[in-house]
């Protein structure tokens, strides 16, 4: 935009005393229109991939539970693309040149998904998914008085033949005072004549239970979140401080850059757990998934806690240094210290993020899929955003 607004140029000096408010305007504006763009598209893509899969047939079925481990994969393999060329053509080009490379990735993967369109598999829009959650909590209110059926099947569900789309979930002994949404009043009258906002299924109010369930679990991950912000963060800083150049000086290493070791230690990850581990797994637990989402979440934040114990002792070293040479002490100091926090963490994603993006993917009612999804990539923001202060 600077070719085409002069005030938006850059100072002709070398160095600005302070930076103009038009640019810092323009950036942040730039920074959040970002955000809202990847918040809008990321998690309604990932989910729409995901559905692309019919979960009635048992070898796509199957093949879902792969799904999210290569979306992963394909993922980290365009951010070493990003913290690697496209950061070297910042650094030693122009952010100008940077941000036209970006922008035309960006208009030829547009212009594939495009073309895909009439092969890709859609689902019907059912309405807001929230109203069906509101119906649930109205109706168990208003029955809140009304004693439990002494068996649960007398509780209201339809048929399997009746339900055109979704699954029909079973009854379960949590949340029982939810319950009471699916009892039956007026057996006189018919099912289907009765409101929603008095009578609701048992599959609706599972899906209820469902979202509930998924908030203590949400909550627990945050810390989580928080070490994961790190990498972008103060570990990109800390890359800043010591010594970059390799190859007797003659080529510095760019700090974002360093965090494609995090990108690596995914990919290998990933990859050795889709080929390897699961296979092995499944022939000992006899679980389809090999191990359960929340076992997976568990790992992954095993390899975090040692990532930030890595990270503490790499930094006492950092400040030893610094003590005893205030001037130079982190240079004397490669940046290659910083490579096992980087990879311990790239590795631990593959087992927790990705089973956190299964985990609210597969928890959600059907029509709540992208905002399962969000669920992930709001975990990893709110703490993104906190560290900055």
């Amino acid at each position: 935009m600077s070719r085409f607004v002069p005030s938006l140029s850059a100072c002709d000096s070398q160095l600005c005393n302070e930076p103009r408010k038009i640019h810092e305007v323009v950036f942040f504006i730039a920074i959040y229109l970002i955000s809202i763009g990847t918040g809008g598209h990321k998690p309604a893509l990932e989910s729409f991939g995901a559905d692309q899969f019919d979960d009635d047939h048992p070898e796509e079925r199957k093949q879902k539970m792969s799904y999210f481990n290569w979306w992963n994969f394909g993922l980290c393999s365009g951010l070493l693309f990003g913290v690697t060329l496209i950061v070297y053509v910042q650094d030693h080009v122009s952010w100008g040149v940077a941000d036209i490379v970006l922008l035309l990735v960006m208009a030829v993967s547009l212009v594939i998904f495009i073309i895909g369109r009439p092969f890709y598999r859609y689902r019907k829009p059912q309405g807001s998914p929230l109203t069906p959650m509101l119906q649930v909590v109205l109706a168990a209110i208003k029955k809140r008085n009304l004693p439990y059926p002494s068996n649960p099947s007398h509780l209201y569900e339809i048929s399997k033949s009746e339900k055109s789309h979704g699954r029909l979930l079973c009854h379960t002994k949590k949340l029982k005072f939810l319950d009471k949404a699916a009892i039956i009043e007026d057996t006189n009258n018919s099912f289907e004549k009765q409101s929603p906002w008095r009578l609701a299924t048992v599959t609706k109010v599972e899906e209820m239970k469902l979202v509930l369930n998924m908030i203590p679990i949400w909550l627990a991950s945050l810390p989580f979140g928080i070490c994961v912000a790190q990498t972008t963060t103060f570990f990109i800083k800390q890359g800043i401080t010591l010594n970059r150049n390799i190859g007797g000086g003659h080529f510095e290493i760019p700090p974002a850059s360093i965090y494609s070791l995090a990108a690596i230690g995914m990919i290998i990850s990933v990859t050795i757990y889709e080929k390897l581990l699961v296979p092995m797994l499944r022939r000992t637990t006899g679980n389809e998934r090999g191990i359960n989402i929340l076992q997976r979440i568990g790992i992954g934040m095993l390899f975090s806690i040692a990532t930030m114990a890595v990270a503490a002792l790499v930094e006492k070293k950092r400040l030893r240094l610094v003590d005893a040479d205030p001037v130079k002490g982190s240079q004397s100091m490669s940046i290659f210290w910083l490579a096992p926090q980087f990879i311990i963490i790239g590795v631990g994603d593959g087992f927790s993020i990705v089973g956190l993006q299964e985990y609210f993917y597969d928890q959600v009612p059907d029509s709540m899929r992208s905002l399962g999804i969000a669920f992930t990539s709001a975990l990893l923001g709110l703490p993104t955003f906190s560290a900055a202060f």
